[in-house]
């Protein structure tokens, strides 16, 4: 199914008028078209202040959908009191956003291409935060997680719209490096401040509070977007909606699928429907994307080695980091019995080493190229993601969970931003969309399988003790995130850095 797409050229006289030169084309598309593309490239061109302007619009922007993805973690054990959820059910508080995220990204970066990517990214501020509103307000368990997918369709379209913005407002080279460098710092941030303000606002207001919050950040952000972020140009195109709803469906079956495990085992009717009918549904997607006109994840897209690498390498790694905040999060305040706050201030060693290795990623990827830092990155990822594992009941804080953080942020702060940039390495300009919007959703769809596989693992364990139970589910989750975090440490040898190596 396709839904055309028409746009105002801005520029076009009330009627067209035949041009004898090229029977059959209106003067007005070719007149329209130079002078839209110069009015482009007037907004585009500015001075270091209007460039570290629209990197703040564009960073802040972003943020926001990060952090909604960490600051419910450190409310989980209120939601869950307030609510009634399970223990699997408490799963799709994430899920739901994380799905519908990753599921509707390839169509909200197309919508970008189509649209133009401030206007889609004006819309998207809007309904990311009037999601937000619908969140702090919920009354029962059904309404968080539609809310939930509501900020997840606002996400979908802002986060490739971000991206896309702002590989076209910053040439390649150093500038762009420095730009990606802040974009991706503003993930790992994101991420883990998320969990000090879920904490500090659950602790002394609400878990719902926290929501509130970007209401008011939207708003800011939706005037200077008007006023200081340059528009893209409009390319003619259709919707490939029926890409868009396989990709979505069969991933939240494959999910629904996996987490039915957990209740019901692997070899349950429950299970293994979803399950087959998320694989058939996935085929059946790539099958459409070969014979759309415009396919929503470009196939072509995989012809590069190093963007194949990159994907499959921020799929595991952002699952086990999914998994990490997920089940962390819980440990600290059912073992240690601290408060949501004190919870997420011991995220603190992780965010502050993350922060110092990431603003300078630019200066070592100068010296030591993006393959070397990528591998160091990941590499340090895993062992710290192994020892944090080794967590039980009596683990100390200091030398069982802080340290192992130390290690942690230090190699997100070294991955994410080579990780970006060879997700989004040599695509063609008329795919920046597509591409940007692929580098998400594999994000936002490994976090959700993830996830989902961690929870029915650890939810095999059982000690008989609420907080012995904990301890233990979060050590065999964390297992897995580190088993995770070493096939993203082979994808990287194997694939990204030979593919950057034959370049050379």
């Amino acid at each position: 199914m396709h839904i055309a797409a028409t746009h105002d050229t801005g520029d076009a006289p009330a009627g067209p008028v035949a041009d004898s030169g090229r029977p059959g084309v209106p003067s007005g598309d070719r007149t329209t078209a130079p002078r839209r593309q110069a009015h482009l490239e007037r907004r585009s061109s500015h001075g270091p202040a209007h460039s570290t302007l629209i990197l703040a619009i564009i960073c802040v922007s972003y943020f926001m959908v990060i952090l909604d993805n960490s600051i419910v973690f450190t409310g989980l054990p209120q939601i869950r009191s307030d609510m009634g959820f399970s223990e699997t059910g408490l799963s799709w508080i994430t899920n739901a956003y994380v799905l519908v995220f990753g599921g509707l990204l390839l169509l909200g970066a197309r919508a970008g291409d189509l649209f133009g990517h401030r206007k889609v990214f004006l819309y998207s501020l809007v309904v990311f935060s009037l999601a937000s509103l619908l969140v702090g307000a919920v009354q029962s368990a059904w309404w968080l997680i539609a809310a939930r997918a509501l900020q997840g369709v606002g996400a979908a379209v802002l986060a490739p719209s971000a991206l896309s913005l702002l590989t076209r407002s910053f040439a390649e080279g150093e500038a762009r490096n420095r730009a990606m460098a802040a974009y991706s710092a503003v993930a790992g941030l994101g991420a883990a401040f998320g969990l000090v303000v879920g904490g500090l606002v659950a602790d002394l207001i609400s878990w719902r509070a926290g929501f509130f919050l970007n209401v008011p950040i939207g708003i800011v952000m939706m005037v200077l977007a008007v006023r200081f972020l340059p528009e893209t140009e409009r390319r003619g195109g259709r919707f490939d909606v029926a890409g868009a709803l396989l990709a979505t469906v069969g991933s939240t079956a494959l999910v629904w699928g996996i987490v039915n495990a957990a209740d019901h085992g692997w070899t349950a009717p429950a299970t293994l429907l979803p399950l087959a009918a998320g694989v058939a549904m996935l085929v059946v997607f790539v099958s459409v994307e070969r014979r759309a006109a415009q396919p929503i994840v470009p196939l072509r897209l995989f012809a590069s080695r190093e963007r194949s690498g990159a994907y499959v390498t921020r799929m595991l790694y952002m699952g086990a980091m999914m998994g990490f905040f997920f089940f962390t999060a819980q440990f600290v305040q059912s073992v240690y019995g601290w408060t949501p706050l004190q919870a997420g201030l011991a995220f603190l060693p992780m965010t502050l080493v993350n922060f110092v290795f990431a603003v300078r990623v630019p200066r070592l990827l100068e010296r030591f190229g993006r393959p070397r830092v990528l591998a160091a990155g990941v590499a340090l990822t895993t062992v710290g993601m192994a020892w944090l594992s080794r967590l039980d009941l009596y683990t100390p804080y200091l030398t069982g969970v802080a340290l192992p953080m130390v290690i942690i942020g230090a190699g997100q702060g070294l991955a994410l931003a080579p990780m970006t940039s060879s997700g989004v390495d040599g695509v063609a300009r008329e795919d920046a969309g597509a591409g940007s919007g692929l580098v998400n959703t594999v994000h936002q769809i490994g976090s959700a399988l993830a996830l989902s596989i961690l929870t029915a693992v650890a939810a095999t364990v059982s000690t008989g003790h609420a907080a012995a139970d904990i301890a233990a589910r979060s050590g065999t989750a964390l297992t897995g995130s580190a088993v995770l975090l070493a096939l993203a440490v082979a994808a990287v040898l194997t694939l990204i850095v030979p593919a950057r190596a034959s370049r050379k």
